[in-house]
């Protein structure tokens, strides 16, 4: 508990509390309340009106990642559609000299991407500190880019285990990626060609302790988002739940 109050103290309050119902399950406002006032914060009307916002009541922002081919903006936008909110697709954020790069078959170094990163973050941030929810395509093939994006979420803590943006993974077999980039390049539909497939795949990389959620993206769209809904509203082992 001492650890929890420590956060408190220190002004991260939001963070705090995060930890606090994940750890103790507390699953409503009248538990929450109980709980501070047992940690010893004071429950003034003041002190009430300068606490943090309920983790059920804070922005969301499922980010669909993978591979180019993985079908990222198809699910990404049936999913928004589903959960009734917008919808970002990564790739209308990247300066043109970054479209052009990829376009010439280059892949975009860290320096490309860090501030195509950083802008997309503050879009993200928008979302989170308003309460709201949006569905982003992302490719976020790092756990370093992940993490950068996490940072959008003003109470996340690097390395923590709390944050606003829930990852979720579509996994879709090489031979598959490739035939559909070809199907893609051939109807003009995309800055990215098929050779920088092996580029982006050598960058993926999941660590299990960020909980990325991993679909198999080869069954039909529909199938696709009925599933990430599913592990989305199943409530964790906090009582809570993603999304409604």
């Amino acid at each position: 508990m001492q650890s929890f109050l420590a956060y408190f103290m220190e002004g991260k309050k939001e963070y705090g509390m995060k930890l606090m119902l994940v750890t103790f399950k507390l699953p409503s406002v009248l538990s929450y309340l109980k709980f501070l006032c047992m940690a010893g914060v004071s429950c003034t009307s003041n002190s009430l009106s300068e606490m943090p916002p309920m983790v059920q009541d804070a922005g969301v922002v499922v980010v669909i990642m993978g591979v180019s081919g993985a079908g990222k903006s198809t699910i990404g936008n049936l999913l928004a559609e589903a959960l009734n909110c917008p919808f970002l697709d990564a790739d209308d954020f990247h300066p043109q000299s970054n479209k052009e790069k990829m376009s010439k078959g280059i892949p975009l170094s860290d320096d490309d991407r860090m501030p195509w990163l950083q802008v997309l973050c503050q879009a993200l941030k928008e979302y989170i500190t308003c309460g709201k929810r949006a569905v982003l395509a992302c490719s976020a093939l790092r756990n370093k880019y992940r993490e950068t994006l996490r940072t959008s979420d003003p109470s996340y803590i690097p390395g923590g285990p709390c944050s606003s943006l829930k990852f979720v993974l579509l996994d879709v077999p090489v031979e598959v990626l490739t035939d559909r980039l070809n199907k893609r390049l051939a109807e003009g539909q995309h800055f990215m060609p098929p050779n920088l497939l092996k580029s982006q795949l050598e960058l993926l990389e999941i660590d299990a302790s960020e909980s990325v959620i991993e679909v198999d993206a080869t069954q039909t769209p529909s199938v696709i988002v009925d599933i990430i809904k599913v592990v989305l509203n199943t409530p964790r082992e906090d009582g809570l739940k993603v999304v409604t």
